[in-house]
């Protein structure tokens, strides 16, 4: 078996571990939204500032690695969220959860351990400076979208309780939390003294395979339930369109093979859980996002295999 084939089998077996477990009933929901809630607030954003803190960036902001991946994303966003409302004759509400379920990758409880295990902590680097921004943009545009068109049902939110929201939720989200002091970190120049570095280390070195195997377990919480004709629409968008994109947008600009290569892995993941979140929220396309979501996953054992193949074939 070859390291990436290893590797991929490696990264969904955790995931179907979880999804096995919840499913034969060994652990229960609450046990996932635990395993969920330390991934996400302690041993991810632990990891990511351990990452951030240590790290060498190099000059400047990486403006060739965000011009290739946030482009794919709005490509594939527009055509999903047209998609939806003139194909599937849904709701412009909806429409807005399609677009964003078809570019938002499950870059933090998925992303995360398979870059370190496909590309090593180079790669890991590299995707971080793409989820230092993913979030608020991602998020940002979502609530901007939903103030143009308004709530599925109910009076229209106020935009200015729209940013107030906005801005308290980036300000306290674990993850950004982590990113920022890690970089706080870095500029001051301080050495992490010794039990500082074990304790961070402890923490931050299970946040992958905890992070997948809590995804595992959401994945059978969540299930498919309606909609499935728009969700598979949405999801083959997300694995094939969005890479592609990514890809092509890649080359043109003359990324670095790594950069290269981690921006169409990230743009291959499938679909993560804040759309379902966020649909949720806004009381629309709650069964479009979560089985977005759920199949994506499922073909992405294949899909991201393939792109990660192309990707070495044209970058090297």
């Amino acid at each position: 078996m070859s390291p990436l084939v290893e590797t991929i089998a490696f990264v969904f077996g955790l995931v179907a571990l979880g999804y096995a477990s919840g499913w034969r009933g060994f652990l229960n929901e609450a046990t996932g939204e635990a395993l969920t809630a330390f991934a996400v607030s302690v041993a991810v954003p632990l990891l990511l500032f351990r990452t951030m803190a240590n790290a060498d960036f190099g000059d400047g902001l990486p403006w060739g690695l965000w011009a290739a991946y946030f482009p794919a994303i709005a490509a594939t966003w527009a055509v999903s969220q047209l998609m939806v409302v003139h194909v599937f004759k849904r709701e412009s509400q909806a429409g807005v959860v399609g677009g964003l379920a078809a570019g938002f990758s499950n870059l933090v409880l998925l992303g995360i351990p398979f870059m370190l295990g496909v590309y090593g902590e180079r790669g890991f680097e590299t995707l971080s400076l793409i989820v230092s921004i993913h979030l608020p943009i991602m998020i940002g545009m979502s609530i901007l979208l939903f103030g143009l068109v308004g709530p599925a049902a109910g009076p229209k939110v106020a935009p200015r309780a729209l940013l107030v929201d906005f801005v308290r939720k980036m300000f306290t989200n674990p993850l950004i939390v982590g990113i920022v002091c890690g970089l706080l970190w870095r500029f001051i120049g301080l050495e992490m003294p010794s039990l500082m570095s074990r304790l961070v280390d402890s923490l931050a070195n299970v946040a992958g395979p905890v992070a997948l195997f809590a995804m595992g377990l959401g994945l059978r919480r969540y299930g498919i339930s309606g909609n499935v004709r728009p969700a598979i629409a949405v999801a083959a968008l997300k694995l094939f369109l969005m890479p592609a994109a990514a890809l092509l947008l890649a080359k043109l600009i003359g990324l670095p093979p790594m950069s290269a290569k981690v921006v169409v892995a990230a743009a291959s993941l499938p679909t993560g859980v804040n759309p379902y979140l966020i649909a949720s929220q806004f009381g629309t396309g709650q069964a479009l996002a979560s089985n977005t979501m759920t199949i994506g996953t499922a073909l992405a054992v294949l899909t991201t295999a393939f792109w990660l193949s192309v990707a070495q074939w044209v970058f090297g």
